[in-house]
């Protein structure tokens, strides 16, 4: 029989990872950050309010994002064109695709996104959600110089 190492199974609660508020119309949870997952992944689970923004179109350049819809209708951004996905629908955005996400439906839309490798991309939502908390407005400077510290690149769709 060999010999089973439990150090190689790691497990995180619902209470260790509790929603964060990004503002009125979202929440997420930062279920496997990238410093649980030595760096493989980050999982987020995100929730967006009826009718509501996302995230405008961008990209990434050094790490992949996947989004997996868990209930409601999330509009995602893809090849120059918003479409409907709902539960269950999957969508891999390699490096360089452009991408985005909005909730043009009637009820909550819940999600996951899958981040490769896992980045610290948590700090982009925690950073995001403390300049809605506090109500700062960045220059176009700031915003630029923030967007660029987390490799996301806004696009016109």
């Amino acid at each position: 029989m060999s010999h089973v190492d439990p150090a190689l199974v790691v497990v995180h609660y619902l209470a260790d990872h509790p929603l964060i508020s990004n503002g009125a119309t979202s929440r997420l949870r930062m279920v496997a950050p990238g410093a649980v997952t030595a760096g493989r992944f980050g999982l987020v689970e995100y929730r967006v309010a009826p009718n509501s923004p996302g995230a405008a179109p961008h990209f990434h350049q050094t790490f992949s994002e996947s989004f997996y819809v868990l209930s409601g209708e999330l509009t995602v951004y893809h090849g120059g064109a918003w479409e409907p996905f709902g539960p269950g629908d999957f969508a891999l955005v390699h490096e360089g695709g452009a991408h985005g996400f909005r909730n043009d439906g009637d009820e909550e839309a819940s999600f996951l996104i899958l981040f490769a490798p896992g980045i610290a991309r948590e700090n982009f939502f925690l950073e995001m959600a403390e300049l809605r908390r506090s109500g700062r407005t960045l220059t176009p400077e700031e915003m630029t110089a923030f967007y660029a510290r987390h490799d996301q690149v806004m696009v016109d769709p």
